[in-house]
Protein backbone atom coordinates (compact mmCIF):
# COMPACT_ATOMS: atom_id res chain seq x y z
CA UNK A 1 0.00 0.00 0.00
CA UNK A 2 1.05 3.43 -0.68
CA UNK A 3 0.57 6.79 1.63
CA UNK A 4 -0.03 10.37 0.12
CA UNK A 5 2.35 12.52 1.92
CA UNK A 6 1.61 16.25 2.51
CA UNK A 7 4.88 18.09 3.72
CA UNK A 8 3.51 21.47 4.69
CA UNK A 9 5.48 24.93 6.09
CA UNK A 10 2.70 27.87 7.37
CA UNK A 11 4.32 31.39 8.60
CA UNK A 12 4.38 31.58 12.38
CA UNK A 13 2.19 34.58 12.40
CA UNK A 14 -0.34 32.68 10.75
CA UNK A 15 -1.99 31.83 13.47
CA UNK A 16 -5.81 31.60 12.32
CA UNK A 17 -4.48 30.05 9.09
CA UNK A 18 -2.33 27.55 10.89
CA UNK A 19 -5.62 26.33 13.26
CA UNK A 20 -7.78 26.33 10.53
CA UNK A 21 -5.82 24.01 8.51
CA UNK A 22 -5.06 21.83 11.62
CA UNK A 23 -8.99 21.13 11.91
CA UNK A 24 -8.90 19.95 7.82
CA UNK A 25 -5.85 17.85 8.44
CA UNK A 26 -7.39 15.80 11.73
CA UNK A 27 -10.94 16.43 10.05
CA UNK A 28 -9.63 13.80 7.54
CA UNK A 29 -8.01 11.53 9.67
CA UNK A 30 -4.63 12.47 8.80
CA UNK A 31 -1.34 10.38 10.89
CA UNK A 32 1.07 12.77 11.77
CA UNK A 33 4.85 11.13 9.84
CA UNK A 34 6.92 14.13 11.61
CA UNK A 35 5.91 17.58 12.37
CA UNK A 36 4.76 19.24 9.18
CA UNK A 37 4.06 15.81 7.17
CA UNK A 38 0.67 14.56 7.46
CA UNK A 39 -0.72 10.86 5.85
CA UNK A 40 -3.56 9.18 3.98
CA UNK A 41 -3.98 6.73 2.48
CA UNK A 42 -3.63 6.86 -1.59
CA UNK A 43 -7.32 7.46 -3.53
CA UNK A 44 -8.67 9.74 -5.94
CA UNK A 45 -10.65 11.30 -2.95
CA UNK A 46 -7.50 12.08 -0.53
CA UNK A 47 -5.19 13.37 -3.12
CA UNK A 48 -8.45 16.00 -4.14
CA UNK A 49 -8.57 17.03 -0.49
CA UNK A 50 -4.83 17.21 0.32
CA UNK A 51 -4.63 19.16 -2.77
CA UNK A 52 -7.30 21.65 -1.60
CA UNK A 53 -5.69 22.03 1.27
CA UNK A 54 -2.28 22.59 -0.02
CA UNK A 55 -3.95 25.52 -1.55
CA UNK A 56 -5.21 26.49 1.35
CA UNK A 57 -1.54 26.67 2.85
CA UNK A 58 0.18 28.81 -0.09
CA UNK A 59 -3.18 30.79 0.58
CA UNK A 60 -1.58 32.23 3.51
CA UNK A 61 2.24 32.41 1.92
CA UNK A 62 2.52 28.82 3.17
CA UNK A 63 4.60 26.33 1.70
CA UNK A 64 2.74 22.66 0.29
CA UNK A 65 4.40 19.32 -1.63
CA UNK A 66 2.25 16.93 -2.30
CA UNK A 67 4.14 13.02 -2.51
CA UNK A 68 3.54 9.13 -2.78
CA UNK A 69 5.35 7.07 -0.34
CA UNK A 70 5.43 4.18 0.98
CA UNK A 71 7.57 1.57 3.31
CA UNK A 72 11.18 0.09 1.94
CA UNK A 73 10.58 -3.04 3.96
CA UNK A 74 7.57 -4.60 6.22
CA UNK A 75 8.44 -3.38 9.50
CA UNK A 76 8.59 0.58 8.19
CA UNK A 77 5.32 -0.41 6.33
CA UNK A 78 3.93 -1.67 9.76
CA UNK A 79 5.07 1.33 11.35
CA UNK A 80 3.52 3.81 8.80
CA UNK A 81 -0.07 2.03 9.02
CA UNK A 82 0.56 2.23 13.12
CA UNK A 83 0.25 6.45 12.78
CA UNK A 84 -3.11 5.67 11.56
CA UNK A 85 -4.56 3.48 15.25
CA UNK A 86 -7.31 4.71 16.57
CA UNK A 87 -7.06 2.58 19.81
CA UNK A 88 -7.26 5.66 21.82
CA UNK A 89 -10.36 7.37 20.52
CA UNK A 90 -12.42 3.72 20.37
CA UNK A 91 -11.06 4.03 24.41
CA UNK A 92 -12.28 7.34 25.29
CA UNK A 93 -15.73 6.38 23.29
CA UNK A 94 -15.99 3.05 24.90
CA UNK A 95 -15.45 4.62 28.69
CA UNK A 96 -18.67 7.16 27.05
CA UNK A 97 -20.64 4.11 26.42
CA UNK A 98 -19.95 2.46 30.02
CA UNK A 99 -21.30 5.97 31.53
CA UNK A 100 -23.83 6.25 29.62
CA UNK A 101 -25.19 3.01 30.58
CA UNK A 102 -25.97 4.65 33.92
CA UNK A 103 -28.98 7.27 32.92
CA UNK A 104 -29.45 5.55 29.30
CA UNK A 105 -31.63 7.11 26.93
CA UNK A 106 -31.96 7.50 22.92
CA UNK A 107 -30.56 11.40 23.15
CA UNK A 108 -27.10 9.72 24.80
CA UNK A 109 -27.38 7.05 21.99
CA UNK A 110 -27.92 8.93 19.08
CA UNK A 111 -25.19 11.48 20.17
CA UNK A 112 -22.66 8.37 21.06
CA UNK A 113 -23.49 7.14 17.56
CA UNK A 114 -22.51 10.04 15.79
CA UNK A 115 -18.73 10.55 17.11
CA UNK A 116 -18.49 6.36 16.39
CA UNK A 117 -19.48 7.38 12.71
CA UNK A 118 -17.06 10.50 13.19
CA UNK A 119 -13.73 7.78 14.44
CA UNK A 120 -14.93 5.20 11.64
CA UNK A 121 -14.93 7.03 8.66
CA UNK A 122 -11.34 8.20 9.80
CA UNK A 123 -10.30 4.22 10.56
CA UNK A 124 -8.64 3.15 7.28
CA UNK A 125 -7.19 0.05 9.02
CA UNK A 126 -10.46 -1.04 11.39
CA UNK A 127 -9.78 -3.80 13.80
CA UNK A 128 -10.81 -5.44 17.23
CA UNK A 129 -11.18 -2.08 18.62
CA UNK A 130 -13.87 -0.75 16.36
CA UNK A 131 -15.62 -4.33 16.65
CA UNK A 132 -15.82 -3.93 20.50
CA UNK A 133 -16.65 -0.52 20.42
CA UNK A 134 -19.36 -1.17 18.01
CA UNK A 135 -21.05 -4.00 19.89
CA UNK A 136 -21.21 -2.08 23.39
CA UNK A 137 -22.90 0.49 21.35
CA UNK A 138 -25.57 -1.71 20.04
CA UNK A 139 -25.85 -3.19 23.42
CA UNK A 140 -26.35 0.17 24.83
CA UNK A 141 -29.04 1.06 22.02
CA UNK A 142 -30.85 -2.16 22.76
CA UNK A 143 -30.99 -0.99 26.69
CA UNK A 144 -32.35 2.80 26.02
CA UNK A 145 -34.69 1.30 23.49
CA UNK A 146 -35.65 -2.06 23.94
CA UNK A 147 -33.92 -2.34 20.57
CA UNK A 148 -34.30 -6.18 19.03
CA UNK A 149 -31.93 -8.71 19.15
CA UNK A 150 -31.14 -9.75 15.78
CA UNK A 151 -31.95 -13.34 14.86
CA UNK A 152 -30.75 -15.94 12.70
CA UNK A 153 -33.37 -16.97 10.14
CA UNK A 154 -34.16 -17.42 6.66
CA UNK A 155 -36.77 -14.19 5.48
CA UNK A 156 -39.62 -16.11 3.54
CA UNK A 157 -40.95 -14.11 0.80
CA UNK A 158 -44.71 -13.49 1.55
CA UNK A 159 -47.93 -12.34 -0.32
CA UNK A 160 -49.33 -9.17 0.71
CA UNK A 161 -52.59 -10.17 0.19
CA UNK A 162 -52.37 -12.48 2.85
CA UNK A 163 -51.82 -9.23 5.41
CA UNK A 164 -54.68 -7.00 3.89
CA UNK A 165 -56.80 -5.61 6.97
CA UNK A 166 -55.01 -6.69 9.72
CA UNK A 167 -53.47 -5.13 12.91
CA UNK A 168 -49.88 -4.44 13.48
CA UNK A 169 -48.50 -3.51 17.05
CA UNK A 170 -44.63 -2.18 17.95
CA UNK A 171 -43.50 -0.27 20.74
CA UNK A 172 -44.32 2.99 21.64
CA UNK A 173 -42.90 6.16 21.28
CA UNK A 174 -41.99 5.56 17.43
CA UNK A 175 -38.19 5.98 16.20
CA UNK A 176 -37.05 5.35 12.74
CA UNK A 177 -37.12 1.41 12.02
CA UNK A 178 -40.75 1.92 13.62
CA UNK A 179 -41.77 4.43 11.91
CA UNK A 180 -40.29 4.01 8.47
CA UNK A 181 -41.75 -0.27 9.14
CA UNK A 182 -45.33 1.23 9.54
CA UNK A 183 -45.03 3.85 6.28
CA UNK A 184 -44.01 0.71 4.42
CA UNK A 185 -46.82 -1.76 6.05
CA UNK A 186 -49.04 0.76 5.06
CA UNK A 187 -48.36 2.26 1.82
CA UNK A 188 -47.01 -1.52 0.31
CA UNK A 189 -48.18 -3.93 2.36
CA UNK A 190 -51.38 -3.79 3.77
CA UNK A 191 -53.14 -0.33 3.24
CA UNK A 192 -56.29 -1.39 5.60
CA UNK A 193 -53.50 -1.84 8.29
CA UNK A 194 -54.36 -0.99 11.92
CA UNK A 195 -51.55 0.21 14.39
CA UNK A 196 -51.18 -0.75 18.40
CA UNK A 197 -48.62 1.17 20.07
CA UNK A 198 -47.24 -1.07 22.87
CA UNK A 199 -46.24 -0.24 26.35
CA UNK A 200 -44.26 -3.40 26.29
CA UNK A 201 -43.98 -6.11 24.01
CA UNK A 202 -45.44 -8.53 26.65
CA UNK A 203 -48.62 -6.72 26.17
CA UNK A 204 -48.56 -7.65 22.38
CA UNK A 205 -52.09 -9.29 21.76
CA UNK A 206 -51.75 -12.81 20.18
CA UNK A 207 -53.92 -11.90 17.06
CA UNK A 208 -51.83 -9.23 16.59
CA UNK A 209 -48.81 -8.68 14.25
CA UNK A 210 -45.39 -7.56 16.15
CA UNK A 211 -42.68 -5.85 14.58
CA UNK A 212 -39.56 -4.59 15.69
CA UNK A 213 -39.31 -6.49 19.06
CA UNK A 214 -37.98 -9.43 20.19
CA UNK A 215 -39.98 -12.42 19.45
CA UNK A 216 -42.23 -10.47 16.88
CA UNK A 217 -43.09 -11.88 13.77
CA UNK A 218 -41.17 -9.40 11.82
CA UNK A 219 -37.68 -8.04 13.34
CA UNK A 220 -33.96 -7.62 13.06
CA UNK A 221 -32.61 -10.95 11.08
CA UNK A 222 -29.13 -10.95 10.43
CA UNK A 223 -27.82 -7.68 9.59
CA UNK A 224 -31.38 -6.45 8.71
CA UNK A 225 -33.34 -3.80 10.19
CA UNK A 226 -36.65 -4.56 10.49
CA UNK A 227 -37.71 -2.23 7.49
CA UNK A 228 -35.10 -4.59 5.80
CA UNK A 229 -36.84 -7.80 6.72
CA UNK A 230 -39.90 -6.62 6.43
CA UNK A 231 -39.02 -4.91 2.51
CA UNK A 232 -37.39 -8.38 1.19
CA UNK A 233 -40.28 -10.16 3.39
CA UNK A 234 -42.84 -8.34 0.76
CA UNK A 235 -40.96 -8.32 -2.48
CA UNK A 236 -40.33 -4.84 -2.68
CA UNK A 237 -36.73 -4.78 -2.35
CA UNK A 238 -35.85 -4.92 -5.51
CA UNK A 239 -37.81 -1.43 -5.75
CA UNK A 240 -34.21 0.97 -5.86
CA UNK A 241 -36.49 4.10 -4.09
CA UNK A 242 -37.35 1.57 -1.18
CA UNK A 243 -33.47 0.30 -1.18
CA UNK A 244 -32.37 4.40 -0.85
CA UNK A 245 -34.58 4.34 1.99
CA UNK A 246 -33.88 0.97 3.75
CA UNK A 247 -29.98 2.69 3.29
CA UNK A 248 -31.07 5.65 5.83
CA UNK A 249 -32.95 3.51 8.18
CA UNK A 250 -30.57 1.05 8.38
CA UNK A 251 -28.06 3.83 9.36
CA UNK A 252 -29.98 5.68 11.36
CA UNK A 253 -31.40 2.62 13.41
CA UNK A 254 -27.48 0.39 13.96
CA UNK A 255 -25.49 2.69 12.20
CA UNK A 256 -22.77 1.43 10.14
CA UNK A 257 -21.90 2.98 6.15
CA UNK A 258 -22.71 6.21 6.46
CA UNK A 259 -25.94 7.39 4.23
CA UNK A 260 -25.42 11.35 2.72
CA UNK A 261 -29.14 12.16 3.64
CA UNK A 262 -29.43 10.31 6.77
CA UNK A 263 -28.15 13.54 8.95
CA UNK A 264 -31.02 15.53 7.78
CA UNK A 265 -33.90 12.95 8.04
CA UNK A 266 -32.84 12.21 11.88
CA UNK A 267 -32.93 15.90 12.46
CA UNK A 268 -36.47 15.89 10.87
CA UNK A 269 -37.80 13.42 11.99
CA UNK A 270 -36.29 14.48 15.80
CA UNK A 271 -38.25 17.44 15.06
CA UNK A 272 -41.58 16.07 14.38
CA UNK A 273 -41.75 13.68 17.48
CA UNK A 274 -40.88 16.00 19.91
CA UNK A 275 -43.47 18.12 19.03
CA UNK A 276 -46.49 15.11 18.42
CA UNK A 277 -48.78 14.68 20.70
CA UNK A 278 -49.33 11.17 20.10
CA UNK A 279 -47.43 8.15 18.07
CA UNK A 280 -50.42 8.14 15.68
CA UNK A 281 -50.04 11.73 14.78
CA UNK A 282 -46.21 11.37 14.61
CA UNK A 283 -46.56 8.60 11.89
CA UNK A 284 -48.84 10.97 10.24
CA UNK A 285 -46.19 13.45 9.70
CA UNK A 286 -43.88 10.82 9.35
CA UNK A 287 -45.31 9.48 6.35
CA UNK A 288 -44.92 12.65 4.54
CA UNK A 289 -41.38 12.41 5.11
CA UNK A 290 -40.79 9.46 3.87
CA UNK A 291 -43.61 9.54 1.07
CA UNK A 292 -41.77 12.29 -0.28
CA UNK A 293 -38.19 11.09 -0.07
CA UNK A 294 -39.72 7.65 -2.22
CA UNK A 295 -41.10 10.25 -4.76
CA UNK A 296 -37.82 12.06 -5.00
CA UNK A 297 -35.89 8.80 -5.12
CA UNK A 298 -38.26 7.54 -7.96
CA UNK A 299 -37.64 10.87 -9.60
CA UNK A 300 -33.96 10.48 -9.23
CA UNK A 301 -33.55 7.08 -10.78
CA UNK A 302 -36.17 7.96 -13.66
CA UNK A 303 -33.19 10.61 -14.83
CA UNK A 304 -30.63 7.72 -14.48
Amino acid sequence: MEFLALFVSLPTRQSAGRMRIWRALRALGCATLRDGVYLLPESPQHAAALAQIADEVRAVQGTADLYRLGGRDEAQQAGIVALFDRGPDYARLLEAIRAARATVNPKSVHALRREFKAITAADYFPGEAQKQTEAALAELAAVAGGEPHAVDQEIRRLASADYSGRTWATRKNLWVDRMASAWLIRRFIDRKAKFLWLDTPKKCPKAALGFDFDGAAFTHVGSRVTFEVLAASFAVDGDPAIARIAAIVHCLDVGGVPVAEAAGIEAVLGGLRAGAPDDDKLLAAASRVFDGLYRNFQQENSHD
